[in-house]
């Protein structure tokens, strides 16, 4: 062969190569997003929680339309149908499922002990998911959003320095997070044994809606407690409005689970604060995607909690904030 057909020869094989390889489809990775409290509409890149995941997923090469198809699903609040969506992800067989709720975790490690589950959750161990935080058992990891009862201690301190009195708290909470041992209500419990207050529990039911909180507020207006603490469930955001309203009426001083809450009129948050999941979640994500096991990713517990107060809605309320409490806080909104 010449010299010149030889290179010419060359030159053609690489064009070849290169068109062969273009034409290698690119892997593509399918997870499911679950959530309580979001619709699926408002899962995407511009939301206050949902952007920064996708961001940072993109960060580590996992980019929705190019390597990566996300099916969304909206929970509804309706705790009591849980089981049944996660069956009906389950048997889509998506790479990976992102439950963004305790309860959603619990019916998810229920449906599946094979497809890998990244969850925000309450404490992991005390609702039976994993029994260690550094190795999580099976297919689960994920971030954790409080510390235990040690936790819920500090939160019935604040709310009793916020009321100058607490000997009966109220609970709101939905029927199922009351019920089970493993949730943390049990921590809540346990925090106001020690601390010799009375606790009552203010029941939503199984739904979380418009409707439960009006019925919850109806019956409190019978139980005279001295403070509100709002549980640490998620499906409480969509209906942030009504809440804050009919605890506005009843002029119960109440603690609440993020600070959101607090931004929506809440009087008081004492909390890890939830955007800071986000990128934690995708690089949980992203470490699965690429091959490591559920179980070879600790679960992450946050390191710092923010307390914020309202002082526009402690006025509403005719509460003189102790100087003490206000000197705790990381933010007051005037």
């Amino acid at each position: 062969m010449k010299r010149r057909d030889f290179i010419a020869y060359l030159a053609g094989a690489a064009i070849s190569l290169g068109a062969a390889n273009a034409q290698q489809p690119v892997k593509m990775r399918r997870i499911a997003i679950v959530s309580p409290a979001t619709k699926v509409a408002d899962i995407n890149a511009s939301h206050w929680f949902y952007g920064p995941f996708f961001k940072e997923l993109s960060r580590h090469g996992f980019v929705e339309g190019q390597n990566l198809e996300v099916e969304r699903y909206f929970g509804e609040g309706r705790l009591e149908h849980y089981a049944d969506l996660a069956r009906d992800v389950v048997g889509r067989r998506p790479d990976l499922i992102l439950a963004t709720s305790g309860p959603l975790a619990l019916a998810f490690k229920a449906a599946t002990t094979t497809i890998p589950i990244v969850a925000i959750t309450a404490d992991p161990i005390a609702r039976g998911l994993v029994s260690s935080l550094a190795r999580p058992d099976g297919n689960i990891t994920g971030v954790s959003g409080d510390a235990g009862f040690e936790f819920y201690g500090k939160v019935l301190e604040l709310l009793a320095e916020a009321t100058t009195r607490l000997s009966r708290a109220g609970c709101l909470t939905s029927q199922p997070y009351w019920e089970l041992s493993t949730s943390s209500a049990e921590a809540v419990r346990t925090a106001a044994r020690r601390a010799r207050v009375s606790l009552i529990s203010i029941l939503l039911g199984t739904t979380v809606n418009d409707a439960a909180y009006q019925r919850a507020f109806d019956s409190l207006a019978q139980d005279r407690v001295d403070g509100l603490i709002v549980s640490d469930e998620s499906e409480h955001f969509p209906h942030r409005v009504t809440l804050i309203e009919l605890v506005a009426k009843s002029r119960i001083p109440a603690i609440y689970p993020v600070r959101q809450l607090v931004d929506a009129g809440g009087l008081m948050s004492y909390s890890s604060d939830v955007r800071d999941f986000a990128p934690t979640l995708a690089t949980q994500v992203a470490e699965i995607l690429n091959g490591t096991k559920p179980r070879d990713i600790p679960f992450q517990q946050p390191t710092k909690f923010k307390l914020v107060i309202n002082l526009k809605t402690a006025k509403a309320l005719g509460l003189q904030l102790p100087a003490t409490l206000l000197a705790q806080a990381d933010e007051v909104i005037e």
